[in-house]
């Protein structure tokens, strides 16, 4: 048997020196890990200032009315509130006791807050995907529809509701002016910021705020669908309704899941359109809790009493989301 020797001028690597030939590769790939751990850790690196800073602005807050719900904290001890005498669970013992004025007045209010807020919801989310799904298809002035019906999203809140508290005044206000003066709908020109009527009124404003956040959100969910299913949908002769119940919904589930806890936190928690809607002191048919909170905190000078009050209203809204998610995840796994 012959063996091929190498060519001239050339010489076989001996063992030895392919074993020295690999060592300076080892230190290499050790080095590897560390550079990947630093390039992937970067990005939270650089993140981590920020991060602290917003769990030191939410946090900080949200712990020191945790204390002060433990007080009897008065307009006596504004000054310096560490010194108000402990009072344990009095706070809440009194916010829950429904049978006494303090709790009979929280619970109207909370009953008040969750029909307004399944309403605004509701409302806000019908209007939302309507205009997703009727946006879908091109025709000539889309764009300029688009961007109208965004625009309450886009408006500050102060100036939108401040508009919208004009257009609801009873003498002058262009609401009285078109359904009383011009089609005669009532009697007589209705209160719209007092009264039963403010409500509504908090309804209206509410859902026009909201409702373009949700058709931007479901809009673009909807770009996500194959065409092809509404393209086979039509040849097997399934009508619109029939494509928006079995196509439609179903895939735009994942994202109305989401939608609808996020717009229920906004909508449940929402301080700005009813102070600037009503004032200081909103109607009773109009008594959110976040206005009811305000009232015993500021108005009353207890602030005991109103951060008892924000504590339990942080640990509904808690277990809400925490069953809302078991819920929705629960579904997820048996849709897979």
């Amino acid at each position: 048997m012959t063996t091929l020797s190498p060519p001239p001028g050339t010489s076989r690597p001996a063992p030895a020196a392919q074993a020295a030939g690999n060592e300076p590769s080892l230190p290499r790939r050790r080095r590897i890990l560390p550079d990947r751990l630093r390039r992937a850790g970067l990005p939270y690196l650089l993140l981590l200032p920020a991060l602290v800073l917003e769990l030191l602005i939410h946090l900080g807050p949200m712990a020191v009315g945790v204390v002060m719900s433990f007080k009897e904290l008065t307009q006596q001890y504004i000054r310096n509130w560490g010194e108000a005498p402990w009072a344990g669970t009095d706070n809440f013992g009194i916010a829950v006791d429904v049978n006494a004025p303090v709790g009979e007045a929280l619970l109207h209010s909370f009953l008040v807050t969750c029909a307004f807020t399944v309403l605004a919801v509701s409302l806000a989310w019908l209007l939302g995907v309507t205009a997703a799904i009727l946006m879908q298809d091109s025709f000539r002035g889309r764009g300029v529809l688009r961007a109208l019906f965004l625009t309450p999203y886009a408006l500050p809140v102060y100036t939108a509701v401040i508009t919208w508290s004009f257009l609801l005044q009873r003498d002058g206000g262009m609401v009285n002016h078109v359904i009383h003066d011009q089609l005669g709908l009532t009697d007589s020109e209705p209160f719209w910021l007092i009264g039963d009527n403010s409500f509504a009124a908090l309804v209206i404003v509410a859902v026009w705020r909201t409702w373009p956040f949700a058709f931007l959100i479901l809009m673009a969910a909807l770009q996500n669908i194959p065409r092809e299913l509404y393209e086979a949908a039509q040849v097997d002769g399934a009508g619109m309704l029939q494509q928006i119940r079995r196509i439609t919904l179903p895939s735009l589930r994942p994202v109305n899941q989401v939608l609808v806890l996020v717009l229920f936190l906004w909508t449940f928690n929402d301080f700005n359109v009813p102070y600037i809607l009503f004032g200081k002191s909103a109607p009773e048919a109009a008594d959110l809790i976040s206005i009811h909170i305000y009232q015993a905190s500021f108005v009353t000078w207890d602030f005991g009493s109103g951060s008892a009050m924000s504590v339990l209203l942080l640990l509904f809204l808690l277990l809400v989301t925490g069953v809302y998610l078991l819920a929705t995840g629960a579904g997820r796994k048996r849709d897979v």
